[in-house]
């Protein structure tokens, strides 16, 4: 059994990982340690602050405690907005703090079109719009090309955990064009991991969410990923 460790800012949906290892029937551990929050809120400063070495620091050390094989730093917004550099800086400093790989969300999702061959995508953030933008030019520096956005300026990541199934659909089908190859879901505050299947069935295309490549890129760190149920077509994908 392989343990994928998670760093979780804050709480939101931190459930979906406990839920998805307890369908998984113990052939994954996901074992999540929360780090520090100063302020709740989907803006620049405070994603800036949430996502700083000190506080991704603590977490590791917590985290040591359950012996992961590998570590994601579970958070897309707090990674984003450092850059692509910043963000493997980030990994990079989890790492060496434990002695295994790391990674985070918004690497995962660059890494995971990759894997699937796509570069156009549509983004359906919970986010503001500025802090959308963000992810986009993070999203173009890796390849992609994003040929649609929908931006609904939910500010903290708690109200983004109380978003039912049918809501996140709804924005998942208005986010999405004709041109897009996938569509992005990109905060792990954003409860998705029971409904990627419905996601895809919705807009007829992959759908990639932030918990989903969290934990696909955690297990790629390691080796071929397994080809798991309800997770979508990134989990079929092996190549």
């Amino acid at each position: 059994m392989v343990t994928v460790g998670l760093l979780y800012p804050g709480h939101s949906a931190e459930d979906d990982y406990p839920a998805l290892e307890a369908r998984l029937d113990g052939s994954v551990r996901l074992p999540v340690v929360i780090t520090s929050v100063g302020e709740d809120a989907h803006r620049v400063d405070a994603l800036l602050d949430l996502g700083r070495a000190e506080r991704l620091a603590d977490g590791a050390s917590e985290l040591a405690a359950s012996a992961p094989d590998a570590v994601m730093w579970a958070c897309t917004s707090g990674s984003f907005v450092f850059g692509p550099e910043g963000a493997r800086n980030q990994a990079s400093g989890v790492a060496q703090a434990l002695g295994v790989p790391a990674s985070s969300t918004s690497i995962a999702f660059v890494d995971a079109l990759k894997h699937l061959g796509l570069t156009k995508v549509a983004v359906a953030a919970s986010y503001p719009e500025d802090v959308a933008r963000h992810f986009v030019r993070f999203l173009t520096a890796g390849g992609a090309e994003v040929v649609s956005m929908g931006s609904h300026g939910i500010i903290t990541a708690a109200e983004v955990g109380t978003l039912d199934a049918d809501r996140v659909i709804d924005m998942v089908k208005a986010a999405d064009h004709p041109d897009a190859e996938a569509v992005l879901v990109p905060d792990t505050a954003m409860h998705t991991l029971q409904i990627v299947d419905n996601l895809e069935a919705a807009v007829g295309k992959p759908v990639l969410t932030a918990n989903q490549v969290t934990v696909w890129k955690g297990l790629q760190l390691l080796g071929p990923v397994p080809s798991l149920p309800g997770l979508g077509t990134l989990f079929g994908a092996q190549k």
